[in-house]
């Protein structure tokens, strides 16, 4: 039996602690706050419902110790929010960690950002492969509690060079992870970006009036917010196109996810394929600026994003506007502690020093 050392107790965390135990996975949960882990603990275990079915599974180890927690165990799944990458890197290098880590999700230049923490505190990097997206569809209304109500059909899931054992397990702990050739290609598979960002800037206003008390990707998923969504889109499938990779449009990503309807037809409707997604159907705006639509889909989605349009040398006007009227919205500088290409390892007018970090 393998020993899956999983860091974050959030809906995620508690999703992917509910499905790898159910296949007979050992493991150990970490959470940075004992706060957070304490209702765990009062019940015994994480709570679940939804695609998962319902029960109550136990870990066999709950703590806040990071090195207790690592310590025997196989590989590390890292289920933490992306802006908590390069602390979670620099605290697992101090301790001289040396396991597989896979990043659920990297969302955009996550393996890039992690592994140069690493590198700033230690000279042995571990493998270390990424997911594109979230495994889940999952959402922590009880403290110890998480409903799950989507858990990806597919995902991309790829390794930097030296992370061929990160990769097989990554695939081993998720078998619908599908390869692609570089982390980029998962990098610019990052639905959440162009999901998230548009509804984010152009529903700022009812977000703030209403606290969230809306349908992010019903009510929110208005024609003008798809035509942006479209326009943000045809931005990363060029991008991607520089660096060599054909992307799927994101209807496409989305029903290869299952976040869209297989029989889904019209990809002229980008509203109404979002909008009749089962797994996204019921869920709320964020109910504030702090929430993680704003803090990481820009400044470790868009943010980085800019910065690998930057290299190939494509224009991204939508991307680059968006950031700025986020940044205008809720005051907060996303470079100063976001994805830059500086925190990812290479530099923007070096393409080489990006090729040199991704190629095998």
């Amino acid at each position: 039996m393998k020993t899956v050392a999983i860091l974050g107790a959030g809906a995620g965390g508690a999703a992917a602690v509910a499905e790898l135990s159910q296949r007979g996975y050992a493991i150990h949960l970490w959470n940075r706050s004992d706060a957070t882990l304490e209702p765990f603990r009062v019940s015994g275990g994480v709570r679940y419902e939804g695609v998962l079915g319902s029960g109550l599974a136990r870990p066999r180890l709950i703590s806040a110790n990071l090195g207790e927690v690592v310590a025997g165990a196989d590989v590390i799944l890292v289920c933490l929010p992306t802006f908590s990458h390069a602390s979670i890197a620099r605290d697992l290098a101090q301790l001289g960690c040396r396991l597989p880590v896979v990043l659920n999700p990297g969302h955009t230049g996550g393996a890039l950002e992690f592994r140069q923490s690493w590198a700033e505190n230690s000279a042995s990097i571990p493998g270390i492969a990424e997911f594109s997206t979230l495994t889940y569809v999952a959402r922590k209304y009880e403290a110890d509690k998480t409903a799950v109500t989507g858990k990806a059909s597919c995902v991309r899931v790829a390794a930097l060079p030296g992370g061929d054992e990160a990769l097989r397990l990554a695939m081993e702990l998720y078998p619908s992870a599908r390869p692609v050739k570089n982390v980029l290609a998962s990098d610019l598979s990052n639905v959440n970006m162009v999901l998230h960002c548009p509804g984010a800037v152009l529903g700022a206003a009812w977000v703030e009036a209403t606290r969230g008390d809306f349908t992010f990707y019903v009510q929110g998923m208005t024609p003008g917010v798809a035509r942006v969504m479209a326009q943000l889109d045809r931005e990363r499938q060029a991008v991607g196109k520089a660096f060599g990779h054909a992307l799927p449009s994101l209807v496409e990503e989305m029903q290869s996810i299952g976040t869209v309807p297989q029989d889904w037809a019209d990809s002229s409707d980008l509203a109404g394929a979002v909008a009749a997604g089962e797994a996204n159907r019921r869920i709320k705006a964020p109910d504030s600026f702090r929430h993680r639509y704003y803090l990481e889909d820009f400044g470790h989605g868009l943010l980085p994003f800019l910065q690998f349009a930057a290299v190939a040398g494509v224009s991204t006007p939508v991307a680059q506007s968006l950031l700025q009227l986020a940044e205008g919205a809720t005051g907060v500088d996303f470079a100063s502690n976001g994805r830059t290409a500086a925190r990812m390892g290479f530099r923007l007018d070096d393409s080489q020093s990006l090729a040199k970090l991704i190629e095998h």
